[in-house]
């Protein structure tokens, strides 16, 4: 394996990056590597999944060239460099017959640290919740757990998630299930058929549109991560992901593309 730190000398045939991190980026990060390997041959890029904790980690001990992030970085992830390729949203998603309109920011803690464990005491029928979380090390996590104030020792899901698609289909497997995903992928499933419904916040609909305009607050960044400032063939894909050659392909993905 030739990392980063040798690439810059290195021939096209002989490179190879390793992108490991967040399950959000990672299908974007895949898209990405297959139209730059098209445009530089030779050049093969390997993408895996994992959390973003993990590539935060893995960027920082060569495991891999380059980390993927849903996040911003942390306060002890300070001697990482974060470089933003798109924004995404996060959603509250409950199965497509639950009758409930809308939640407060407080119902849903209530209803995550178990205080509140029936639908017909925030507004809908007679049902038992299911609280779907997310798994340690997911930036979709932490991001929920900031947003709410809360700690997730202090949840009490009775499911344990991993990626989004794994999420969209536990909640649509499940009439009285709640969890979050990003709000890209489950508008895209929402509309291709599965049988969820994404909950509006502070009564601003969970849509890509309203992230990209600003209004849904409850977003991230999409990054990609290195240890120092990239060089050689990290520093050109991660360049090429941030150009606008590649906003086609953000859009495919339901992101919002950087602003140029």
């Amino acid at each position: 394996m030739i990392l980063c730190g040798g690439l810059g000398m290195a021939r096209a045939s002989e490179a190879r990056l390793v992108l490991t991190g967040s399950s959000t980026v990672a299908p974007l990060a895949l898209e990405l590597a297959k139209r730059f390997e098209q445009r530089n041959p030779g050049v093969r890029i390997d993408v895996q999944a994992g959390g973003s904790s993990r590539g935060v980690a893995d960027a920082r001990s060569g495991t891999a060239d380059i980390g993927m992030a849903s996040r911003a970085l942390n306060s002890d992830e300070q001697d990482m460099i974060a470089h933003q390729i798109a924004t995404d949203g996060v959603a509250m998603i409950v199965h497509r017959a639950n009758t409930v309109p809308a939640l407060t920011d407080r119902q849903i803690i209530a209803i995550y640290t178990g205080k509140v464990a029936n639908w017909k005491e925030v507004g809908g029928d007679n049902g038992r919740i299911t609280v779907v979380n997310k798994a340690e090390g997911h930036s979709t996590l932490e991001l929920f757990l900031h947003h709410f104030g809360l700690k997730n020792s202090a949840i009490k899901a009775l499911v344990v998630i991993g990626d989004n698609e794994q999420g969209i289909k536990t909640v649509a497997g499940s009439p009285g299930a709640i969890g979050y995903v990003s709000v890209g992928t489950a508008e895209y499933d929402a509309a291709h058929g599965a049988a969820i419904r994404l909950l509006p916040m502070d009564g601003v609909p969970a849509s890509v549109a309203n992230v990209a305009n600003g209004q849904f607050k409850f977003s991230r960044p999409l990054n990609l991560v290195t240890h120092g400032a990239p060089s050689g063939w990290a520093k050109r894909f991660i360049e090429f992901a941030q150009s606008e050659q590649v906003h086609d392909l953000v859009q495919a993905q339901f992101f919002v593309p950087l602003a140029h």
